[in-house]
């Protein structure tokens, strides 16, 4: 081969895998976040679950994306793992359905797909054409790769050296599937492996006995990335990797003996070489979602004895911020607004704890509040880092608001942690180390404060769980009478000073300090309503 021919050659697989990200992307944002609405409900019997993860596969255009997507579910506790396992078969048999479409003889039309889809992209009115026009996109990047990589290899039909190759694959076609797993696990997708296996066919460089193991090792090489994602997530996520890994290597090693009498049955179907190899494609794969599907149980009960969790102490931190749905952003903002709802049932424990802490002489109480700032601060840290990586992807205005929202929200959140932690158990602290109460007039008004604040900050976080604008307005309109409130307060304070009770003026500096920080805690959770109100454009000044 010349020069030109390598350089041509990777140059059409290249594409080829661009093509097929490009399709899966564009398709994947048409869908918008049904996907994860579809995954989590539509689970509750094997057979439901097989064709929904068949139609997420032609959806994503990759059986290791929708498996990926499945292990941060899980990891994310919003699927079992047993539920999960009719989904992964059914994401194989996703699978063929692009394999199939790369057999069709309209390698001529590429530039057809191509431009159908710019014009999508650039003349679509709405954000569905968009995408839909980048799925066109990817696939007409699909075609043109073949034809690239056909042309690219015509020359080798003359090539000793390659037919020479090929005789050794033959003989060993062991060999040919390491090859194939490797190359698939590299450019992690195993329609891409199979896109050159049947532009190699499309020029009568290998015929389906030779093409079978390639097919096999695309098979397990697909399984890399679940695995590398699966072992950093939970113990259920690790059983969603394994499980996946444990279909594709038993499946082989029940038709590598056999490889003979498949190629024989698939040739029956079609004389064409590569619709050869995508039926043989299809057949492997539909063969392994009927025969696997119903010992799901089976292989759920074994998986749960063999990967066990016994002796693995999770250690505090983000539970929902999966990396492996990064490619889907309706999925990740969704995963980062589950932690913010999480970083916020923290704090409003912190502040519901807060009389507590002031009423008591045990600093425990105080210790363990300041304890949980530490974890708000991690969750804190968690979700920027998550959205400093999802905003890299291409977002629509849409998104890139709420990734803001949800970025403004946890910063706030974060804020009235620091509040309570620094200064509100300072004073708790020094309450205790005076050995000072707070008169009646006065613990009860402090309670009535902290309690309207306390309502608020729960009304505002219910907002931003539902997305409920009405809820933010009412926070809002809170923000005036817990001022007007607080001022009330301060002044009846500086009432009783004056007439010299002596609890007041014992506790007259915590306590107006106490009524000042509250009112900062106000203030951040009206700014948290006020970013849910942006998000809708209709935030108004602070």
């Amino acid at each position: 081969m010349t020069n030109l021919m390598y350089i041509s050659l990777f140059g059409g697989v290249m594409l080829l895998v661009y093509g097929i990200r490009q399709a899966g992307e564009g398709l994947r944002n048409a869908a918008g976040s049904h996907l994860k609405e579809f995954l989590t409900s539509l689970t509750r019997n094997r057979v439901s679950a097989l064709l929904l993860g068949t139609v997420i596969t032609v959806l994503t255009q990759s059986s290791t994306a929708t498996t990926v997507m499945l292990v941060g579910f899980v990891n994310s506790g919003l699927m079992s793992f047993a539920q999960t396992l009719g989904v992964i078969l059914g994401a194989d048999v996703g699978t063929t359905v692009t394999v199939q479409i790369i057999a069709f003889d309209i390698l001529e039309y590429s530039v057809l797909f191509v431009g159908v889809g710019l014009l999508g992209m650039y003349a679509g009115k709405t954000r569905i054409w968009k995408d839909a026009g980048q799925g066109v996109l990817g696939f007409g990047f699909i075609f043109l790769a073949m034809k690239i990589m056909a042309d690219s290899m015509a020359p080798l039909k003359d090539s000793e050296a390659f037919g020479l190759m090929m005789r050794l694959l033959a003989d060993n076609p062991f060999m040919g599937l390491l090859l194939a797993a490797a190359f698939t696990a590299v450019v992690h997708s195993s329609a891409a492996t199979i896109g050159v296996a049947l532009s190699l066919a499309s020029q009568g460089l290998i015929d389906l006995p030779q093409a079978i193991p390639i097919i096999f090792g695309a098979n397990i090489g697909t399984c890399a990335t679940a695995v590398v994602v699966g072992v950093t997530g939970s113990t259920d996520a690790r059983r969603v990797a394994y499980a996946h890994t444990l279909f594709k290597l038993l499946g082989v090693a029940l038709f590598f003996p056999f490889m003979g009498h498949l190629a024989d049955i698939v040739s029956a179907t079609t004389s064409d070489p590569m619709r050869q190899i995508a039926n043989a494609h299809t057949f492997f794969n539909v063969s392994l979602a009927l025969v696997f599907l119903p010992f799901t149980g089976v292989v759920s009960r074994f998986l749960a004895t063999a990967v066990s969790d016994r002796f693995k102490v999770e250690p505090f931190g983000p539970k929902y911020l999966d990396e492996g749905v990064l490619s889907t952003p309706s999925l990740a903002l969704s995963q980062a607004a589950r932690e913010t709802i999480r970083m916020a049932d923290i704090v409003q424990d912190m502040l519901g704890r807060v009389m507590g802490a002031l009423k008591t002489s045990d600093e425990r109480e105080v210790e363990e509040v300041e304890e949980m700032d530490d974890k708000v601060d991690r969750l804190d840290r968690g979700i920027r880092f998550y959205l400093a990586k999802l905003s890299r992807s291409a977002l629509t205005d849409e998104q890139s608001r709420r990734e803001m929202a949800t970025i403004a929200v946890t910063s706030d959140l974060e804020n009235i942690g620091d509040i309570i932690d620094k200064h509100v158990m300072y004073l708790a602290r020094k309450r205790i180390k005076n050995n000072v109460s707070f008169s009646k007039v006065g613990i009860s008004e402090l309670t009535e404060f902290h309690r309207k604040v306390m309502d608020n900050l729960a009304l505002a976080v219910a907002a931003f769980t539902t997305n409920d604008y009405e809820l933010a307005q009412r926070v809002m309109h809170n923000r005036e009478r817990i001022s007007e409130m607080e001022k009330e307060f301060r002044n009846a304070h500086i009432e009783r000073l004056r007439k010299g009770l002596p609890e007041s003026f014992e506790t007259s500096a915590i306590h107006l300090d106490l009524l000042s920080n509250l009112e900062r805690v106000n203030s951040y959770v009206t700014h948290i309503a006020l970013s849910i109100l942006e998000v809708r454009g209709e935030g108004g000044g602070d």
